[in-house]
């Protein structure tokens, strides 16, 4: 059951991969004006500011010490010291000419709103293992994503100094190890045929509000 179940939801992921969504399609191809990145970076922070809360609400919901050890690690990585994730997040901000206060203390659009209550349901009301095939959806992805980023900004805008792209280069290493890991907690979390089922449920949602977050930027 368990491998059909890892096909099926990486299936889902591959049918909205955040690759083939034509907002990524025009930034790896120089077509978006940097007004376009400016507001993608700004409505992306909400996320990237939100995620080790949808890791904690995981974490403090597990019942199984291996599972939870390796949501700590995987929090460990998003928060600890100077170099945290929103920190980097900023450091592209900063590339883009972007205010960080006016990062910080901006709204958030209706999609990125959608976005991270929905992973915040996901990941505090639904299964551990609902929620950490949630988080699978989105990582799985983004190494790749990352790899895409990083040529996109060097070949089309001349973004490519160390800093401003430290967000995508750790993310294009680190995101394989977090997806493998949330791969193994599904893996060993699904017991039954109705918890297989409430996990494809979750990755459906997850992958829609991903791609419908991606709507957003694209729209405005």
């Amino acid at each position: 059951m368990t491998n059909q179940l890892m096909e099926r939801i990486d299936e889902i992921i591959a049918e909205k991969s955040l690759l083939k969504h034509p907002f990524y399609e025009a930034w790896n191809k120089g077509e978006l004006p940097v007004e376009s990145l400016k507001e993608y970076a700004t409505q992306y922070y909400h996320f990237e500011r939100s995620y080790p809360t949808f890791i904690s609400g995981l974490h403090h919901r597990c019942d199984n010490a291996s599972v939870r050890q390796l949501l700590l690690e995987n929090l460990w990585d998003e928060e600890h010291g100077d170099e945290n994730h929103v920190e980097l997040w900023l450091k592209f901000c900063d590339s883009l000419g972007l205010d960080r206060v006016d990062v910080e203390e901006g709204n958030q659009d209706e999609a990125t709103e959608k976005l991270v209550s929905t992973y915040k349901e996901l990941t505090s009301t639904g299964s551990v293992a609902s929620g950490a095939a949630s988080l699978y959806a989105f990582e799985s992805q983004i190494p790749a994503v990352a790899s895409a980023k990083i040529e996109g900004l060097r070949d089309n805008y001349g973004i490519d100094n160390e800093e401003a792209v430290s967000f995508f280069s750790v993310h294009k290493t680190l995101d394989e190890v977090h997806s493998e890991a949330e791969r193994e907690m599904v893996e060993s979390l699904v017991k039954t045929e109705k918890a297989s089922e409430e996990v494809v449920v979750a990755v459906e949602t997850a992958t829609d509000a991903l791609y419908s977050f991606l709507d957003g930027v694209y729209k405005a």
